[in-house]
């Protein structure tokens, strides 16, 4: 997942002020502080505000769709990552977002009926990923995967690796197992982009 363009701001940004008299990329910025703040309701707040002064750029929102699962809105999150597929057909992390809300609004069952099927994603460790929420594939697989490169090439493929290992356990309710990784992610293996700060935001928001 990749942060909004900022040529897409300049596109719709003097609409949105001539309609609305509000600053997208202004409200872009308040979303994601307040999420790094470990705010997610706050994020959601100002996310939706951003979709009421610019309205198409809601399906590139993979952000909101985060805030929103932190916040509980499970089924919110998981009206996001599907309208977010449609901008962005080949991201497995989308289908495992959408996945981990299913399964918290229904159950397991659900969530790998409704697993989105992703091709053409060559980032490690994202095959072995969407295997495992699938079904098909094993914890082991994707830890194996992640241990490829080094130095800080590594070390982000192993935070990856822990971020959707935490994510995957807390869909199965098994909370010891989600905080373990998750703690991985977000300290051991910490990185300081967009879904390395989600996993430290994540252990925040739990309490870990």
């Amino acid at each position: 997942m990749k942060l909004l363009l900022p040529i897409f701001f300049v596109a719709i940004s003097v609409v949105a002020r001539a309609a609305e008299g509000a600053d997208p990329e202004a409200l872009f910025r308040e979303g994601v502080e307040a999420f790094y703040a470990a705010k997610p309701k706050e994020s959601v707040t100002a996310f939706d505000r951003l979709i009421v002064a610019a309205p198409e750029i809601k399906p590139r929102l993979w952000q909101r769709g985060l805030a929103l699962y932190l916040a509980g809105d499970y089924q919110g999150g998981r009206e996001q990552f599907e309208l977010h597929q449609k901008v962005n057909a080949h991201d497995v992390e989308n289908a495992a977002w959408h996945f981990v809300c299913v399964a918290r609004a229904e159950n397991v069952a659900a969530a790998r009926k409704a697993l989105i099927p992703i091709r053409g994603d060559a980032r490690v460790p994202m095959k072995e990923v969407h295997a495992l929420f699938a079904g098909t594939g094993s914890v082991e697989e994707v830890l194996k995967a992640a241990e490829s490169g080094e130095g800080e090439e590594l070390k982000d493929h192993r935070c990856y690796a822990h971020l959707y290992l935490g994510l995957y356990f807390e869909a199965l309710g098994d909370v010891e197992q989600a905080k373990a990784h998750m703690l991985k992610a977000a300290k051991e293996f910490r990185m300081d982009h967009y879904m390395g700060t989600c996993a430290q935001v994540h252990v925040k928001v739990r309490g870990w």
